[in-house]
């Protein structure tokens, strides 16, 4: 009965935030929930699913360079310039902080709810996009080793 309050208070917060994407998974999670064969479905989703979201935003990634809208001429136009190399810089720092906040769920994931929590506050708030949680796992877990170090 609480999981169902809970996500009611999502689906509240996510409709008063007019966030479409966080109102489409709240429903589908709670329409999983009713099924009585859903529980294995579900468990396989919060195993896989994020692998699941990387493969699709790769692809939605590629899909510029397939369709030639992107060419090696542009990346190396960009590598010429500074935006270019911060871009690089930054794509390396997410690849190694999802690293560490997939290492981090593992090792502690009651910080899960919290990340969810941050993540909802941030798409609702501050009209962000739910792509973050593994990166914000990573930067939690490069903040308490750094405040772990320091005390």
């Amino acid at each position: 009965m609480e999981s169902w309050l809970f996500l009611f208070l999502i689906l509240a917060v996510a409709m008063f935030g007019k966030n479409t994407s966080l109102i489409v998974a709240t429903v589908v999670v709670m329409l999983l929930k009713l099924l009585p064969f859903a529980s294995k479905f579900m468990e396989t989703v919060h195993d896989k699913g994020i692998n699941w979201g990387v493969t699709i935003i790769s692809i939605s990634i590629l899909i510029p360079i397939a369709t030639g809208e992107i060419s090696i001429h542009d990346l190396v136009n960009i590598v010429k310039s500074p935006a270019g190399w911060i871009a690089i810089g930054c794509g390396i720092l997410v690849a190694i902080l999802s690293k560490w906040g997939v290492d981090q769920l593992s090792i502690s994931p009651q910080v899960t709810v919290a990340l969810v929590f941050g993540t909802i506050l941030g798409v609702v708030l501050f009209k962000g996009i739910a792509a973050g949680p593994v990166i914000a796992s990573g930067i939690t877990y490069v903040i308490v080793t750094l405040l772990h170090l320091s005390f």
